[in-house]
């Protein structure tokens, strides 16, 4: 047993022990790690479904660490005074943690790092969420990227970290520290009649996702730049889930899918381009916090969102607006909690420009219903495709969701899966949407198919006018 005082490994969205910098250090220092994690207000603000997907992380990693000798400790509360209190309990001396990078992940980590060294413990943070600290892409100017494609470029031959090994056992201190019960704090609770449908979807864990990963470099990448808009094909990589709670590293994400390419994968550097457009969504939200409140193009914030619109509101998030490519997506996310990324800027699209309800409103909805719910990707997509953001799409690019599902839906399998209404035998996905949707909704499989709630054209021609009103006013 070593003399060393134990180390504290405070465990946020990286539950792996591959590629992990902070598990590294604490290893390095000698001692037994005490393995953490803080449902801290930052937590406990998180929506329902990423809520329950942490509780599922949480469970399956204490079972990981339970078969390498060690365990993890749960606490509830402030994170700085959490981690003060147990230095004093433990007598450990050091806390490490790795990065994120939203405006109060920043302030909390800042706080917790000034009142630990003030008590004489050392506290470091480490790298490993990204593929590059934003701080170090910078354009030649010296200032942050605006547009994708320069960015791209500038980190496209970059050196990436190279992959650490997983531990085969953790050293574990002579007594632990109490733990609290991951059951008492019911993660699931804001899912209700819900979490049990949506689990069936999820692919939890970092053995999961380090098989999706080689699954989808073996069979699919040669596909995915031509295949990966099909929602009805499994065409692309399904990691987001995964990566959004850290259970694998882009680090291995990128380097694995860079030998993919130089063995001639030729769907690998688009796929790499997709891991850098989550790289960019960092750069975005580090540099210009506002991406999570507020439109990122000021003159945006004159735009007549209609943020009373209750009725066409409610269809939307139920899946009954009458477009079938808009109900499919949105039935889908209730379901599995995810949705296709060709879907998400269909009904994003048609939220923001033909409903013109604010890209707040879709983003907040995303945020309660997202399992790989990411703030820096979901800021940044709902305002690329509402046209306030950096780099956006033209406003007047506005998705005709029938249009779209006659090119990548043509034969109507994707919204079969979705869509029970009308079929006399609807497969079991597009039932589960109705064990899964609260009971007020009132919403059955036997019901009429619902009816457009807007025409097309006159919400496309509405949205213009309003984008053209701003511009001359401005």
């Amino acid at each position: 047993m070593s003399s060393c005082p134990p180390v504290i490994w405070w465990i946020r969205r990286d539950l792996r022990l591959h590629d992990n910098p902070a598990l590294k250090a604490a290893l390095e220092h000698g001692g037994p790690v005490l393995p953490v994690y803080i449902l801290d207000p930052q937590e406990e603000a998180l929506g329902a479904a990423p809520k329950f997907r942490l509780g599922r992380g949480l469970e399956h990693f204490q079972q990981v660490l339970e078969e390498l000798g060690s365990r993890l400790i749960l606490r509830r509360g402030a994170a700085a005074a959490v981690l003060e209190k147990l230095c004093e309990e433990t007598g450990a001396k050091m806390v490490v943690w790795s990065r994120l990078y939203d405006p109060e992940a920043i302030a909390r980590d800042s706080e917790a790092k000034q009142l630990l060294k003030a008590q004489g413990i050392d506290a470091k943070s480490f790298g490993g969420r990204l593929l590059f600290e934003p701080w170090t892409v910078e354009t030649k100017a010296g200032g942050m990227f605006k547009v994708y494609t320069p960015f791209w470029k500038s980190v496209r031959s970059r050196d990436v970290a190279d992959l650490l090994p997983a531990p085969s056992s953790l050293p574990a201190p002579k007594a632990w520290p109490r733990s609290e019960a991951l059951a008492d704090w019911a993660l699931d609770a804001g899912m209700s009649r819900g979490g049990d449908v949506v689990a069936r979807f999820c692919h939890v864990g970092e053995t999961a996702a380090l098989n999706r990963l080689s699954d989808f470099l073996e069979q699919r990448v040669d596909a995915y730049k031509e295949r990966r808009d099909f929602p009805a094909e499994d065409a692309t990589s399904g990691l987001s889930e995964n990566l959004a709670w850290g259970e694998i590293s882009a680090h291995r994400t990128w380097h694995q899918a860079r030998a993919a390419m130089q063995r001639g994968g030729q769907g690998a550097e688009t796929f790499l381009k997709e891991l850098v457009w989550r790289e960019f969504a960092y750069h975005l939200l580090y540099h210009s916090p506002h991406i999570l409140t507020r439109s990122w193009r000021d003159e945006w914030g004159q735009f007549p969102w209609r943020k009373e619109d209750r009725n066409n509101w409610a269809a939307w998030q139920r899946g009954q607006t009458g477009y079938d490519f808009v109900d499919a997506a949105m039935r889908e996310l209730y379901v599995t909690g995810r949705m296709h990324n060709r879907a998400r800027m269909i009904v994003a699209s048609f939220l923001t420009k033909h409903l013109m309800i604010h890209w707040k409103c879709g983003m907040d909805w995303f945020a309660q219903t997202l399992v790989d719910w990411d703030p820096a990707s979901n800021a940044m997509g709902w305002q690329w495709v509402a046209g306030c953001g950096p780099d956006a799409s033209p406003f007047f690019r506005i998705f005709n969701p029938d249009g779209q599902l006659q090119k990548f839906d043509a034969k109507g399998v994707y919204t079969s899966r979705w869509i029970a209404e009308g079929q006399s035998a609807p497969p079991e996905e597009a039932l589960a949407f109705f064990d899964a949707v609260p009971r007020s909704w009132n919403l059955t499989p036997d019901m009429a198919r619902a009816t457009p709630v807007i025409s097309l054209q006159h919400g496309r021609e509405r949205a213009l006018a309003a984008y053209q009103n701003m511009r001359n006013a401005g």
